[in-house]
């Protein structure tokens, strides 16, 4: 009975992102990406839930990827066709696809080098990723469709990315000062043109923190 709480937690994640496709074919585009947020939710109570009742599994494990897969890969490359990637014919259904594949690329790299990759996350986590393109429809912005289109394809690469982001357990990667405060600062734009906008903030700034904070680690190395 322990075991079934956490296990419907994780399957809980994959029917928040199937309804965030449903949402999203009808055009409902905020309600789409909240749900994808929800989604996200449910992912991080799963594993806590599981630890607690001590019930961890290599079964809850390799579910919380496969529902992973659909509610921050599959979800959010749907809605960005249907938002406005469609316009793009061709090319903006293989980057859409192309997220969704380098979502299930980032999940199996990171299955298989749990024992290796520790302290800090080996490219952007697919949840962060998917949260970020999910709720980018809620700021309301009308940037010019090409960059959309741009967006989405550089957090597909960012996923399978050897970009180092911290776990913030402490431990791992060192969080530098002027990276943190950069990238407060562009979510901090970001929300003051789009308050509705502040969940895509939250996620815009992890994302771009991760980019700078590596640049600046890899600059000290060189000068070490």
């Amino acid at each position: 009975m322990r075991t079934l709480i956490p296990n419907l937690l994780t399957c809980s994640n994959l029917v928040f992102g199937f309804l965030a496709i449903v949402a999203a074919y009808h055009e409902l585009y905020t309600p789409a990406a909240l749900l994808v947020f929800v989604a996200m939710v449910a992912d991080g109570l799963d594993g806590r839930v599981a630890r607690y009742f001590g019930v961890s599994s290599e079964f809850g494990k390799e579910l919380d990827s496969l529902c992973d897969a659909g509610s921050f890969g599959v979800a959010p490359a749907f809605l960005a066709y249907v938002y406005m990637l469609k316009d793009f014919g061709w090319l903006g259904a293989l980057v859409a696809a192309a997220f969704a594949t380098c979502g299930a690329l980032r999940l199996a790299r990171f299955n298989v080098m749990t024992g290796v990759v520790k302290g800090y996350f080996l490219g952007l986590p697919i949840p962060a990723a998917g949260c970020t393109v999910a709720t980018f429809v809620m700021t309301g912005l009308k940037p010019p469709g090409w960059m959309f289109l741009v967006l989405v394809a550089v957090f597909a690469y960012l996923m399978v990315s050897t970009v180092r982001y911290p776990d913030f357990k402490g431990k791992g990667e060192k969080i530098r000062p002027v990276p943190a405060v950069i990238a407060v600062l562009a979510g901090a734009y970001i929300t003051y043109l789009s308050p509705a906008g502040v969940l895509f903030a939250a996620f815009f700034t992890y994302a771009v923190f991760g980019i700078l904070n590596s640049l600046f680690a890899a600059f000290a190395a060189k000068e070490a």
